[in-house]
Order: C-alpha cells, then structure tokens, then sequence
C-alpha cells in the first residue's frame, strides 16, 4: 500500500486519539479552565480504553462535585446530645435551652452513645451540598469494570422511579462510599474524602449552635423542609429547603456513610483538635436518618450510627455525601 494510500487512515486514527482533547470542557464556578483541564487530562491518562463520551461523563461528574463543596468555616463547639424539652413541638422548636437549665432538659436520642458532651475544635472544610447521585454512583462502577447492580430490575417499566437518576446512590458497604470519593480525589488531585463525623454534626448543627434539625428553620415542615412521614421511597435529591449553610437532604432521606470507626465510648476520650474516631473497629458509623423513619424522633443533628461494614445488596437509604479535607479555597 502506497504511503499517500495510508495518510486518510492515519488521519483517521489521529482524529480518534485526540478525541478527548478536542471536547469542550465543561465550565465550573470553582476552578479554572486550567484546573479542568488538567483534570481532563488526568482521566485521558487513568482510562485511555473508555470510549470519549464516557471519559466526558467522568470530566463533568468530578467538576461538578468539586463544585458541589461547600466552604465550613471551623470553630469549636459542644459536640453530642446538648439535650431538649422534655414535651416539644417539632414544628416550632424555638431557641435552646428553651428557657431551661441545660441540665433540666431531656435527651433527644436515648440510649444513643451520644450523651456525652465534650468539646471539638475543627479547621475548615468542605462538604458536598448534595449527596451523591445515583447516576454518578452508576458512572464511578462502570469506570471500574462492573456491572450496575440491580440491571435485571432496572429494566422493569414499573421500576423505573425507583432508579431515578437524581436519588441518593445506593450502597452495599462503607467501602463504596470511601472508594467513590477517593475515586473523586485521584482524578481531580484535590483532598477528597468521605468527612468525619464531627464535621458531619458541625455542618449539621449550621456551625456548632444547638440546633435540633438540620434543617433552615431548625424544625420540622413537613413537605417543605423535609419529607413527610408518608413517604415510603427514597426521593430525588434537593427536593426540600436547604440548611442556613446551603446544604441538602442532612435528615430524611438517606442516612450518610462518615469515616470513622465506631466505639461506643469514643466521645469520652475524643480528642480536641479534629477528631477522627478510633484508629480500628469493626462498625462504620452513619449519620442523620432515612425515609423509612419517624421524622420527629429520627432526623435530628446528634443521633449515631453504628453499622456493619458491608450488606447483602445495595440497598436504598443508605447514602453518603463527600468532603473536601483543606482549609483554603479551591
């Protein structure tokens, strides 16, 4: 074959090689062209057998959840069950103590592990405003190889909303979770990871104060701040007012996957300065509450728990929302 015969394959080939680069970037609110960019160029590096369109999904999903984080400004506070009236109205939660001596109020969570109040002194973070979509979650397994779960099911037409893209990701093991937002760290070269749980209850508890729900009010409205005890299903992310710090979904839809460990006793022996849990353990601890609970007895900013690592399936109302693990701006 002459050498002229071969310059449209090879041109051809060219074309396909350079793809990836020739796509447009997507624009992000937090990083520069350069920084998306350079995050392009990773993921063209880590899957250079994925087809451009699946690489172009991978480029949009990390931008966005980069852009998804936000600021929380550190400080200390009184981490742990602070204590509520004893006879309250979820509705209209008032201002703590409530006209009480602390010490006079009630539990919010009995029997908990929560009781001990201690003191947490936190740098700043970042925490993802939503938690993480299913589709994502979807897109992060098939960069990996593996087959969506439920496949078979997702075919039913009558199932259909019950994989809605928008949902919280469903997750089988605390690992998922870790592995997703490590994952998030690898391609885009930020600090990424799942937060700890006292950033969890900070950003919660909107810096700290005592505040019951994690919710704008600081108290229940159902159907507007949170969903209504009717609901039977996991619903699209962000349906419902956001925290006073702009976060989505912290009670009453899924519960979230934290970092640490579990040990009944931790918060008597917490550190002061950012605290991560016990260094072993055989539980994972989650926080906040899902769909399928009480909202007024469930879906409050101090309640803990303790949960295997791994189940028998992926299963809805087990989620996880990521963290960005740096004091200065993106």
């Amino acid at each position: 074959m002459s050498r002229l015969a071969l310059l449209p394959l090879f041109f051809l080939f060219f074309l396909h090689g350079c793809d990836a680069q020739s796509q447009p970037l997507p624009h992000s609110e937090k990083l520069s062209a350069e920084k998306v960019e350079a995050i392009a160029q990773r993921i063209n590096d880590r899957y250079p057998d994925l087809s451009g369109k699946l690489r172009k999904q991978i480029l949009a999903t990390v931008v966005r959840s980069l852009d998804n984080m936000v600021f929380i400004e550190g400080g200390e506070f009184e981490m742990g069950d602070f204590g509520t009236l004893c006879q309250y109205d979820p509705a209209n939660m008032g201002t703590w103590p409530y006209g009480q001596e602390p010490e006079r109020l009630c539990p919010i969570t009995p029997e908990r592990h929560d009781d001990y109040l201690h003191q947490v002194r936190l740098s700043s973070y970042y925490l993802s405003r939503y938690q993480t979509r299913l589709e994502d979650f979807d897109l992060f397994r098939t960069s990996l190889g593996l087959a969506l779960f439920d496949a078979d099911l997702r075919e039913r037409e009558d199932l259909q909303e019950l994989f809605h893209p928008d949902k919280p990701a469903w997750t089988e093991s605390w690992q998922e979770a870790k592995d997703y937002c490590l994952w998030v760290r690898e391609l885009s070269s930020y600090p990424v990871d799942l937060p700890s749980e006292a950033q969890w209850e900070y950003a919660a508890r909107n810096r700290g104060q005592y505040v019951q729900y994690p919710t704008d009010t600081g108290s229940l409205d159902y159907g507007r701040n949170i969903p209504a005890d009717k609901i039977t299903d996991e619903l699209p992310i962000a349906q419902f007012a956001a925290t006073p710090l702009g976060l989505y979904d912290m009670a009453g839809n899924a519960t979230d996957w934290v970092n640490d460990w579990y040990a009944e006793n931790y918060y008597q022996v917490s550190p002061l300065e950012n605290p991560k849990g016990p260094n072993m353990g055989t539980q994972k601890v989650r926080r906040g509450s899902n769909y399928q609970e009480t909202m007024w007895m469930s879906a409050n900013t101090v309640r803990r728990w303790n949960d295997d690592l791994n189940r028998s399936r992926h299963l809805p109302g087990t989620s996880f929302r990521c963290s960005l693990q740096s004091d200065t701006p993106l």
